[in-house]
C-alpha cells in the first residue's frame, strides 16, 4: 500500500449505514501528499497533450483544477442538475438508492478535444460513468479517467469498460 493511505480516513457509516467512506480531506490538508498526489498525475499524464482537465463535483474539482494548471489545460466542472449557470446537457444515472443527474455547459468540450477526467474515488462506476459519457456524447476524445482512490471490491472498473482507468491507491 501506499504511504498516502496513512492520509486517508475511514469514516463508517456515512452517508448510510453499512458504508465505510474513504475520505481523503486529511491528504488534502497536509501540503506534502497533495503535492505528491499531484506529481502523480502530472507524471502520468503530461506527455498525454491534454486540452481539457474535467473535474467532478466535489473533491475532483480540488484535484482536477490543480492538475488542469500543471498540465497547462482548461478545467471544466461536471455539476448535479441546476448547479451550472449556463445551458447545459445533462446525463441521468442510476445509483443504489434511485437515478441523479449531472451537467455540463453545452460549450465545454467540442469535436476532437483531448480530455482527462478526474475525480478522488471510484466505487461502483455509476457516476464516473455517466460523466464519461457526457463527454464522449460531444464528439471530444476521452484520453484517460483517474481517480485517487479505487475500491477494486466494488468491481467500478468493470462498470465503466472499455473506458480506460489510472488509480493511485487500490482498495
Amino acid at each position: 500500500m501506499s504511504v498516502l493511505t496513512k492520509y486517508i480516513r475511514d469514516i463508517k457509516d456515512f452517508p448510510k449505514k453499512g458504508i465505510v467512506f474513504k475520505d481523503i480531506t486529511p491528504l488534502l490538508k497536509n501540503p506534502q501528499t497533495f503535492a505528491e498526489v499531484n506529481r502523480i498525475l502530472f507524471e502520468q499524464y503530461k506527455q498525454s497533450k491534454i486540452d481539457y482537465v474535467v473535474g467532478i463535483e466535489s473533491r475532483g474539482f480540488i484535484i482536477g483544477a490543480a492538475l488542469a494548471v500543471q498540465l497547462k489545460a482548461g478545467f471544466i466542472p461536471i455539476r448535479k442538475k441546476g448547479k451550472l449557470p449556463y445551458k447545459t446537457i445533462q446525463k441521468t444515472y442510476d445509483l443504489e438508492y434511485g437515478t441523479d443527474i449531472i451537467e455540463m455547459h453545452v460549450d465545454a468540450v467540442k469535436k476532437n478535444d483531448r480530455v482527462l477526467l478526474v475525480d478522488d474515488l471510484i466505487a461502483t462506476g455509476g457516476t464516473l460513468r455517466a460523466c464519461a459519457e457526457l463527454v464522449a456524447s460531444q464528439g471530444a476524445e476521452l484520453v484517460d479517467i483517474a481517480v485517487v482512490v479505487e475500491l477494486e471490491f466494488l468491481k467500478g472498473r468493470k462498470t465503466l469498460n472499455p473506458y480506460p482507468l489510472y488509480s493511485i491507491i487500490k482498495y
